[in-house]
C-alpha cells in the first residue's frame, strides 16, 4: 500500500465534493473505477475520505481557529482540502506519526497547490500539532 498516494487520492476526493459539489456516493464510485491503484491504496484513501467527511465541520471550526487571518472559506481550494485530510489525520487516526502526517500534507500541497501552499499547510499542522500535544486544543 502506498500512504502517500491514497492521502493524495483522498485530497482529490475532498477537492471534487468540496470544489465539484459532487455528492459522497459519486465520488466514491469514482475512486472504485480507478485503474491501477492497488485495492489497499483505494480502501485507505476511502477511509480518509469518509473519515474527514464526517468530522468536517468539527475540522473546519479548528482550521478557523489556528488559522489566523485565513478562515476556511477563504483559503485556496487545494489548501484546504489538504488541511481538512491531515486534521482529520492528526486528532482522529492518532496512530500515524504527526511528522509523515505533515510531511505527506507538504509534499502534496507543493505538488496541487501554488508556491505558498506548503508554507502554509505547514505553518498550519504544525500549530495544531503542537496544540493538540499540550491538550490546551483537545478536541477528540
Amino acid at each position: 500500500m502506498r500512504r502517500r498516494q491514497a492521502r493524495e487520492l483522498a485530497m482529490r476526493m475532498l477537492f471534487q465534493t468540496d470544489v465539484g459539489h459532487q455528492e459522497v456516493e459519486s465520488v466514491l464510485a469514482s475512486v472504485e473505477d480507478l485503474a491501477g491503484v492497488g485495492a489497499d491504496t483505494a480502501m485507505l484513501a476511502r477511509t480518509l475520505y469518509l473519515g474527514t467527511y464526517e468530522h468536517l465541520a468539527e475540522i473546519d471550526d479548528i482550521l478557523n481557529r489556528y488559522a489566523g487571518d485565513w478562515p476556511v472559506y477563504r483559503m485556496a481550494s487545494v489548501d484546504r482540502n489538504v488541511l481538512r485530510l491531515a486534521c482529520y489525520e492528526l486528532l482522529y487516526r492518532k496512530e500515524v506519526p504527526a511528522a509523515i502526517v505533515i510531511n505527506d500534507a507538504v509534499e502534496i500541497a507543493k505538488r496541487y497547490g501554488t508556491e505558498d501552499s506548503s508554507r502554509f499547510v505547514n505553518g498550519i499542522l504544525g500549530t495544531i500539532h503542537k496544540v493538540s500535544q499540550s491538550g490546551e486544543g483537545d478536541n477528540s
